[in-house]
């Protein structure tokens, strides 16, 4: 991602309830995390609430949480209003927009991981302006050239 190599390591728990008390543990450290809602089912976006209170509830969550519509390819079976999922957006500050995505037909999967990619290196790291690679936003100087932040 823009000449700097980021390894993303995906867990996907399908949205499965019984996953939820092994999701702190996964989520504790992560640098971002993709919450997603099917629009064909409301009840997927009653339960991002919960996701989410899951997610925020670990000590270093992720600092970084996009939200995807998933099936966009059946928009003629949206049950999920564009309102209702911009509150939730909202209420939870998600970062960039909400992305909608087809498993279906490909459609904006890619974008997805590129998106996160970007949205981790602003919220994560900086940029040295001395040797132009990125670094932990905690760290005074920059690990690669020591160069101080400013």
């Amino acid at each position: 991602m823009d000449d700097t190599e980021i390894l993303l390591n995906i867990w996907d728990f399908a949205g499965e309830k019984k996953f939820r008390l092994l999701l702190p543990s996964y989520v504790s450290g992560a640098s971002g995390a993709l919450v997603l809602y099917d629009i064909t089912n409301r009840d997927s976006l009653i339960d991002l609430h919960d996701w989410v209170k899951v997610i925020t509830s670990v000590p270093n969550s992720p600092k970084t949480k996009l939200m995807i519509e998933a099936k966009i390819d059946l928009e003629n079976q949206r049950e999920v209003k564009h309102e209702d999922a911009k509150d939730a957006f909202d209420k939870y500050k998600f970062q960039g927009e909400i992305i909608g995505v087809s498993s279906k037909t490909g459609e904006n999967v890619e974008n997805v991981f590129e998106m996160l990619g970007r949205e981790i290196l602003k919220n994560s790291l900086k940029k040295c302006s001395s040797c132009n690679k990125y670094y932990p936003l905690e760290l005074k100087y920059c690990q690669y050239c020591g160069q101080k932040t400013r």
